[in-house]
């Protein structure tokens, strides 16, 4: 892949490491770091040497802040300022930050190294699996300056129990979700010391990485058709789902693996 201005990026071990790269700007992002996510989730659905990714931020203090406001994103020259062609001709600024909005369904391990607020949740919203750092935070600010929190309250509504999301979305800024509260309503597996987060970030996605790739990929579309589809139907495309995954090379390996002894070094969380 080429360099990149916003986000650092590297492959190892079969796990790609998407790093947002502005810690000057609490890792917000802007539309460069927007059209550098969206090369990076596309590119990866057609990398065979990426099995797993796990998104982070630079530095100690944000996994990300949202959108940069400081760049007036969407405030061109030519911008509807009737209200009706406003909506009408709205680009969402975040839509195109998580990897399933840009069809990856590679997993994704999130490891939320500090602040996650507001358009962090587009990016949340859509990974696979979240762990923090003990001194993260959840929040989203918008209510509290007057904006609405739309798309980021339906992408967490998918990761949080409603009441929780209310309360999160509606009190804005004047509150903040620890990593441990975080952990206890199922919005994060692990909390961790911030010295421990890439290792144990990376111990999950190589773990996952080492896997058969269609077998992953294709359980994963199964888990998330649950979330998008009522039972009955999700039910119906198993199937499907099965037939993606399957292939006699996989059946042949997990068979030798079983035969011989099968075991491996689990850990107990």
């Amino acid at each position: 892949m080429s360099q990149f201005e916003t986000v650092e990026y590297e492959v190892e071990n079969g796990v790609a490491w998407v790093r947002l790269n502005r810690p000057e700007k609490l890792n917000s992002f802007n539309s460069v770091m927007g059209r550098e996510l969206q090369k990076i989730w596309c590119d990866l659905r057609h990398d065979d040497a990426v099995g797993a990714a796990i998104l982070t931020g630079s530095g100690d203090k944000a996994f990300c802040t949202g959108i940069d406001r400081t760049e007036a994103m969407g405030e061109g020259s030519n911008r509807p300022r009737n209200v009706s062609a406003r909506l009408l001709h709205f680009e969402d600024p975040g839509e195109f930050l998580g990897p399933k909005a840009n069809g990856l369904w590679k997993p994704v391990i999130a490891a939320v190294n500090g602040i996650a607020c507001g358009g962090a949740f587009y990016m949340l919203g859509e990974v696979d699996v979240i762990i923090a750092a003990e001194h993260a935070t959840f929040f989203d600010p918008h209510v509290t300056y007057g904006m609405v929190a739309s798309f980021e309250t339906i992408h967490m509504a998918q990761k949080l129990p409603f009441g929780e999301l209310l309360r999160m979305q509606l009190l804005g800024a004047h509150e903040r979700l620890s990593a441990q509260r975080a952990y206890e309503i199922g919005l994060v597996s692990e909390v961790c010391p911030a010295a421990e987060l890439d290792a144990r970030a990376r111990w999950i996605a190589e773990t996952i990485a080492a896997r058969p790739r269609a077998s992953v990929q294709a359980t994963l579309r199964a888990a998330w058709s649950t979330r998008e589809l009522p039972r009955s139907q999700a039910l119906a495309q198993g199937t499907s789902f099965l037939a993606l995954g399957w292939s006699p090379e996989n059946i042949e390996e997990g068979q030798r693996f079983f035969a011989s002894g099968g075991r491996v070094e689990w850990r107990k969380r």
